[in-house]
């Protein structure tokens, strides 16, 4: 017997994931298409996510999701909880149906998790629930290199063997960093990722969640069995690279003299409830791990 009265099973009720996304697309708008492509690359919300959901009238009015992120923390394996698409039908805001969601949630999440993780735009919503915010940074560093070598190709997932090369480092994957990274994570990765180019560099067997503008390489993510030196990341680059952004910590890519800056990602912020004990360090949730 379902001892919640907001917790819903997509296995156990078909019509649940349309119900949903019934609400989500119209507080998150594009939201459906970003799920569409977790579900391109095998990993999709519903596998992922433990809903609680208040029901009017067979319309989801209010939504509170739940997933497990396993993630190395100060060097020590962590599987922490994940709250994300939070949101209420704006015509019923205000009456209290949020916070009666999010403790049912949070006291689910109390017997499962010592750390709980999201990130948003609103931290205002969720400090009278024990989150706190955490400060970020990003890593920059001066380079001066031009390479003609082109050792990335973007993954192509109409192709099976690209989809089954992503699963097999998504699932054998090094931690991007000691400080705060994560490991065998698919849905959060796909859902992120799904969208944009991923570049994998078939010599290092490393997948390379990039973005270059002119002359300018920001690096969100790494998925690879060994994290290599950034000079082989940019040496299979076949442009100039004058400055390097990333958005993790990147003490495992001995890149040299770097600096940190504290950074707010894409106007979000990254909140925590309960222990986490990378409080305090330099680092960055990368992009592909946010949710």
């Amino acid at each position: 017997m379902n001892q919640y009265r907001f917790k819903r099973s997509f296995s156990s009720d078909s019509s649940l994931s349309n119900k949903l996304f019934d609400l989500v697309e119209i507080v998150f708008p594009g939201i459906g298409k970003l799920t569409e492509c977790g579900r391109k690359l095998g990993a999709s919300w519903e596998d992922a996510s433990t809903p609680f959901i208040r029901f009017h009238d067979g319309i989801a009015i209010t939504h509170v999701g739940v997933l497990e992120i396993p993630m190395q923390i100060m060097g020590q394996m962590v599987t922490v909880g994940g709250v994300h698409g939070v949101c209420t039908r704006t015509e019923f805001r205000r009456r209290g149906y949020y916070r009666e969601v999010m403790e049912e949630a949070l006291e689910y999440c109390d017997k499962r998790y010592e750390t709980l993780v999201l990130t948003t735009p609103n931290p205002e919503f969720y400090t009278p629930f024990g989150f706190r915010k955490l400060e970020e940074y990003v890593f920059k560093v001066r380079w001066d290199s031009r390479s003609s070598r082109d050792g990335f190709r973007i993954l192509n997932f109409d192709n099976d063997k690209d989809l089954k090369l992503l699963h097999r480092l998504l699932e054998t994957r090094t931690p991007v960093s000691n400080i705060v990274g994560v490991v065998k994570e698919k849905a959060v990765f796909c859902f992120n990722e799904g969208s944009h180019p991923i570049y994998y560099a078939e010599e290092l067997d490393l997948i390379a969640c990039m973005e270059i503008k002119d002359t300018q390489l920001h690096l969100f993510d790494i998925v690879a069995t060994q994290i290599c030196p950034l000079k082989e990341i940019i040496n299979r680059i076949p442009q100039t690279i004058e400055d390097v952004t990333i958005y993790f910590s990147p003490e495992l890519l001995a890149p040299g003299d770097i600096t940190a800056f504290p950074h707010t990602f894409d106007e979000t912020v990254l909140m925590v409830r309960g222990k986490f004990a990378g409080e305090g360090e330099k680092f960055m949730l990368p992009r592909s791990a946010r949710c």
